[in-house]
């Protein structure tokens, strides 16, 4: 039976590289699915992302294709499996529940193995769904604490490929980041840094503005400044109060926080400096 492959390459740029890996899988006779490339000129960076079918141990595939690649190469030669998921939340129900939703029509090929909340208010509606909730409380400790009992929390949950934020309200610090490199998806509004503090639909409101969207990122130790995943925006009017205006973007937010962690389940996330070459 053939396996498939995920094939990731992130490399400096020379000549013939997408035919010297292009002979390793015809001479394994491997089938390729799909490819992309990409050349960053100014950088003189190379991506590419293959899927490749055949019978060859990832080792193997892995050993030869090092042999045809520059030094300094980064190569991932990935067997898909459904990766492990946790769910951070606060109060705010619609970027938790939406995700809980297209998990359970199958939408989402991972394993949701916990929901973590400072607040128990959105247990019932996780309980819906058969998924465990473990509410750490940040009351009577301060943030360093707390996010060590957090981060004993996640420990428990065992291996993590990736921690998303359904509008997890409390700023994480360098240690809790470090922990989880390029493994923690945000969500926000896009008004960011024009509108901060209490109320950013309301802000905008006041300041009339024309559109409005949301920003999927890594989170690193810049607030709000990880490499941006996925972006949309919709466009709004002078009739639009600021109720129907943050309604609106919640939606925008919801779409655009599962069509980031899709990307990330299917490897197709390449972290360059600050932003991503997504394929």
């Amino acid at each position: 039976m053939n396996e498939h492959y995920r094939v990731l390459i992130d490399c400096s740029d020379e000549k013939g590289l997408v035919y010297k890996v292009s002979g390793v899988f015809f001479n394994r006779n491997l089938n390729i699915i799909s490819n992309n490339e990409f050349v960053d000129k100014a950088q003189n960076k190379f991506f590419m992302r293959s899927v490749v079918a055949g019978e060859i141990a990832p080792e193997m595939l892995e050993s030869e294709l090092r042999a045809v690649l520059p030094a300094n190469a980064q190569l991932e030669v990935i067997t898909p499996r459904k990766k492990q998921v946790v769910l951070m939340a606060t109060k705010e129900s619609h970027a938790l529940g939406d995700l809980l939703i297209r998990y359970e029509a199958g939408e989402l090929d991972c394993h949701i193995i916990g929901v973590v909340s400072n607040y128990d208010l959105l247990e019932p509606l996780v309980s819906k769904f058969g998924i465990p909730y473990y509410t750490v409380s940040h009351v009577g400790c301060d943030r360093d604490e707390h996010e060590r009992r957090v981060l004993e929390q996640l420990g428990e949950l065992g291996e993590i490929d990736y921690i998303v934020l359904a509008k997890y309200m409390r700023i994480l610090t360098p240690r809790f980041v470090e922990a989880y490199e390029d493994k923690i998806i945000n969500i926000h509004h896009s008004f960011l840094p024009a509108f901060i503090g209490a109320n950013p639909y309301k802000q905008a409101y006041e300041r009339g503005v024309k559109i409005i969207g949301a920003t999927a990122h890594f989170v690193n130790n810049n607030l709000d400044e990880g490499p941006i995943i996925a972006q949309d925006v919709i466009h709004v009017n002078h009739a639009h109060g600021w109720e129907e205006m943050q309604r609106q973007g919640r939606d925008v937010e919801k779409i655009v926080l599962s069509r980031a962690l899709k990307l990330a389940l299917e490897d197709r996330i390449f972290v360059h400096d600050n932003k991503t070459i997504i394929f």
